[in-house]
């Protein structure tokens, strides 16, 4: 039995125009909730990579990573099942670009919307995580690192897939 302890890696896009951010409405376990767009790192790509893949499944609209808002480490225990999942999330600022309609938004995602840090603050019973806000706090707060903080191994991309 694998015993190891293995947080959740997962990527969020922390956008802002013309001083609304641009969250998702999403279907989870625990109902309708409000997230940044985000999601799983996925095998083979940088958290960069990562970050644009999903901004644009779930916003239709692509991503442009250009700097680290931070990283961040929480817990959360579903109510439904007891299950205890800990995630390590990076979050990228960067520039978006215009919705492409040949894309639709991905499964799960009900919509996507536009939400002064006023709203999103008052929304806060409606967040996915505690994160959601942070993440905004910390980017409204000018916290940016550079992009080379984060240092993918050539490898991650280059070795094949372990079977599984």
């Amino acid at each position: 039995m694998d015993t190891r302890w293995k947080p959740n890696v997962t990527v969020a896009a922390i956008i802002e125009k013309d001083g609304r951010y641009l969250l998702i409405e999403e279907h989870t376990l625990e109902g309708l909730r409000l997230n940044n767009p985000a999601g799983h790192l996925d095998p083979g790509e940088s958290p960069a990579e990562g970050c644009a893949r999903e901004a644009l499944e779930e916003t239709t609209r692509p991503f442009n990573p250009t700097a680290l808002v931070g990283i961040y480490l929480s817990r959360f225990q579903r109510p439904a099942t007891g299950e205890d999942i800990t995630y390590v999330r990076m979050a990228f600022c960067g520039e978006i670009g215009a919705v492409q309609p040949h894309l639709s938004l991905d499964e799960g995602i009900e919509r996507t919307l536009w939400m002064t840090p006023e709203e999103v603050r008052a929304s806060a019973a409606r967040h996915r995580s505690p994160l959601v806000l942070q993440c905004i706090e910390d980017h409204l707060a000018g916290q940016r690192f550079p992009l080379q903080v984060i240092y993918t191994d050539p490898a991650v991309a280059d070795l094949p897939p372990l079977p599984e």
